[in-house]
This record gives structure tokens, sequence and C-alpha cells, in this order.
């Protein structure tokens, strides 16, 4: 009877809708990588996409634009999915509906370092980079923690917010006091700063595997503790849950994956916000699954920004950063809006 009524418990903790949410999420993933290889500052045919793919003996233009493409692809699906997971960890640890790496600051912390880095340590492999990021991510998230765990209620959702904007100006201006005096050092960070996957290559990728890897394990092992997290701490700690281990923990895979991600595409904002939040209207508040499933939201919605970026800035492009930037901030503030700041 116990054997039961325990089944009949974790059916229920189960999203009605997941299913058919599985169903759309790789319909649509699919649909991205397609558009991803065809569309751009030259269009792809079928048969071109079909020789790009299959026919590696073919070595026309096309052929090996479709090739290139399919790297950019996958790293942005990569970016995307560490992005998502990132904003997912962030809201579940603060218990804020609109916490995401670049709100709290920690992108414009990783810039910092990463600019001090060439001004002054004359940086500029990937490897150095991703060092370089983190560290700088790491820094900024517990400064900006600590910052709005003073004063009385601790660590509300709106002094964490204010204090990640406080912090990000700050660090924003100190990003241009260290770059305007060096023309050198503005030409190297200028296009790192406004966040693109075009940059990406295979060597990028087998660099970012480790720590997406990392990361995403954090994540998953962390997803039954921040759900006991989300009742309250008394609760959590009479479940058993020592909740400053398991905040410490999930934000640092919140912030190696967004600090990873950040170094090798420069600072992509709202991802996590886009992915987590409409994760979140469609299955519910279980972290159990809003992790994995961000991680599919934040790779499509980041592919299918950089494909509207080739195709807007056609013959060029315009920035996957700029474009989650115009998606981005805009829905930031219907969230703000409608959730009035209230945890999640």
């Amino acid at each position: 009877m116990m054997h039961t009524s325990a089944s009949e418990n974790k059916q229920i903790l189960m999203p009605r809708n997941l299913s058919k949410l599985l169903i759309v999420l790789f319909i649509l993933l699919c649909l991205s990588v397609v558009a991803s290889l065809v569309f751009g500052s030259r269009m792809i045919t079928w048969s071109q996409l079909l020789d790009g793919l299959f026919h590696s003996e073919v070595a026309s233009h096309e052929a090996n634009v479709v090739r290139q493409r399919i790297v950019r692809t996958i790293f942005c699906f990569m970016c995307g999915a560490a992005l998502g997971v990132s904003g997912a960890l962030m809201q579940s640890v603060t218990r804020n509906p609109i916490a995401d790496p670049s709100i709290l600051g920690v992108n414009t912390g990783a810039s910092l370092f990463v600019v001090c880095g060439i001004a002054f340590l004359h940086i500029s492999s990937a490897n150095q980079y991703i060092w370089m990021a983190i560290t700088g991510a790491i820094i900024t998230a517990i400064f900006v923690f600590t910052v709005g765990s003073l004063g009385s209620g601790g660590a509300t959702p709106i002094k964490l917010v204010l204090a990640g904007a406080a912090t990000s100006a700050i660090l924003s201006s100190l990003v241009v006091a260290v770059m305007i005096p060096r023309t050198k050092v503005m030409d190297q960070f200028r296009f790192w700063q406004v966040g693109s996957v075009g940059s990406g290559s295979w060597d990028t990728i087998t660099l970012f595997i480790p720590f997406l890897a990392v990361g995403l394990c954090i994540a998953i092992f962390s997803a039954p503790a921040l759900n006991a997290l989300a009742l309250g701490d008394e609760v959590a700690t009479g479940l058993g849950v020592k909740t400053g281990t398991i905040r410490l923990i999930a934000s640092f895979g919140g912030v190696l994956l967004c600090g990873a991600a950040t170094a090798l595409a420069g600072p992509i904002g709202f991802i996590g916000l886009l992915a987590t939040h409409l994760i979140r209207l469609l299955i519910g508040l279980d972290v159990r699954f809003v992790i994995p499933l961000s991680a599919f939201a934040g790779a499509i919605i980041l592919t299918i920004a950089d494909v509207c970026g080739r195709l807007l800035g056609s013959p060029s492009e315009l920035e996957v950063g700029i474009v989650t930037a115009f998606i981005g901030a805009p829905l930031l503030i219907l969230i703000t809006m409608k959730a009035k700041m209230r945890a999640l």
C-alpha cells in the first residue's frame, strides 16, 4: 500500500503537459538547427545543405558554408543551454523570478576581468579568457549576494536586483575606464563585449565541454535540494537540507556555466531569464524539470536569435547579444510588473 502511495505521489509531481512540451521543444530544436544552417548572408538550398552535411567530397563554397554553420550551431546550442541552466539555478538559489546573470551583474564582472586581462596581462587565447571570466563572475556573484543579504530580511528579491544593478553600473564604469586610454584594448574588447556566437570553433567547443558538463551535473544533483529550499529555509532545514551549502554549490554551478559562456561568446544577456521563465510558466516550479528543460529552451532561443541577427543584419550580421537585449528588456519589464518582485 505504501509503495502504491509513493507511486501516486510521484505521478502527481510529474507535470501533466510534460510530454507535449518535450515534443514541442524537440520540433523547435530541429527547426532551429535547419534555420541556422540554411539562413544567413548567403542562403543555402536543400541540395547544398545535403552536400555540406553528407558529402564530404563536395568542396563548393556553399558546402563549406554549411560546415562552418554546423560548428556555429553546436556552439550556439551549448552557450544557450549553459545560460538557460545558469538562470534557472540563480532564480532557485535567490528565490527571485527575475534573477539572471546579466541582471545580477555577473556578466559585467566577467567582462571587467576579461578587459583587465587584456589590458594588464595581455591575454588573447580562449583558455585565458575563460579563466579570467569565471574568476570575475564568481567574485561578482559573492559580492552581490553579500550586499543583497545585508539588513533585515536577508537576501530579498528586490535587494538582490538592486545590488546587482548597482554593481553592474559600477563595474561597467570600470570597464570603460580601463578601455578608454588603451586603443588596442578597446579594439580587441569591443567585438567580444557585444556578444556573438560567430567566433565558435571546434577548439572553442572542446574547451567549453568540461565546464558545461560540470555545471550541468551540479545543477541536476542540486535540483531536489533546491525544491526543498523553495519551501523556505526552516522547512528545508527540517527536511535535512544544508541551506548554506546547497546555495553555495548551486551558485557555483550557475556562475561556472555563465562565466564559461560569457568568456567564449561575450556577455549575452536575458537568455536565462527568457528560457527559465517560459519553462516555469508551462510546467510549474519543480526544479528537477525546470533545469533540463531550461537548457533546451535556452539553446533554442539563442539559436533563433542568432538566425534573426543574421537575417536582420544581412549582408553582414547583427550580433546575437543585441537581438536578445531587444527581446529580453521588454519581457523583463512585463515580468516585473506582473510578479511585483514576489519570491518564487
